[in-house]
């Protein structure tokens, strides 16, 4: 299991993690950046300006209401950050010998977010992960993802900042 771990990113709380990848950069890039590819692994629909500066759109997430948010940084095929609320979202991809490695920061509004937002992240890349298998995955809020409140009571114990609300569906 690949958890994410609780950083400092240029003075603000994150959560990061790294995770590898069998498959060439283009193919992960795609993963992570195109919207038909996004609603396989990514708890939002998404509709972005590939651009910096370019609009962000974020709907149909459960947990969370939809919004907009704003490209920080587009450099295909390497990265892409963006906001979402109060967080920002770094997407970092390298190229190794044996395929890509995916490096993914949540920059948080509030580090009480840390381990509620890491456990999410952590069922996100699972699903991603399912997809850039081929195994067929209905993204992060079906019945078919990694379980949430188990992940994230491994996080509460592991020491991971926490304390934030708890969605639970019902908020929008």
């Amino acid at each position: 299991m690949d958890r994410g771990t609780y950083v400092d990113h240029h003075g603000r709380p994150a959560v990061r993690f790294e995770r590898s990848y069998p498959y060439p950069l283009e193919r992960v890039w795609s993963a992570v950046t195109d919207p038909r590819e996004l609603e396989h692994w990514f708890p939002s629909a998404v509709e972005l300006e590939p651009r910096v500066g370019g609009k962000v759109v974020f709907s149909g997430d459960p947990n969370v209401e939809d919004g907009t948010g704003e490209v920080l940084t587009y450099e295909p095929p390497h990265r892409i950050a963006f906001t979402w609320g109060d967080n920002e979202l770094h997407l970092d991809l390298r190229s190794t010998p044996e395929g890509c490695t995916l490096t993914l920061v949540d920059v948080l509004g509030n580090r009480d977010e840390a381990a509620r937002n890491g456990a999410g992240w952590h069922v996100c890349l699972d699903e991603l992960s399912k997809s850039l298998d081929g195994t067929t995955s209905a993204g992060p809020h079906s019945d078919t993802a990694t379980e949430w409140q188990p992940l994230y009571d491994e996080y509460v114990a592991a020491g991971m900042p926490h304390g934030a609300a708890i969605p639970t569906g019902d908020e929008r």
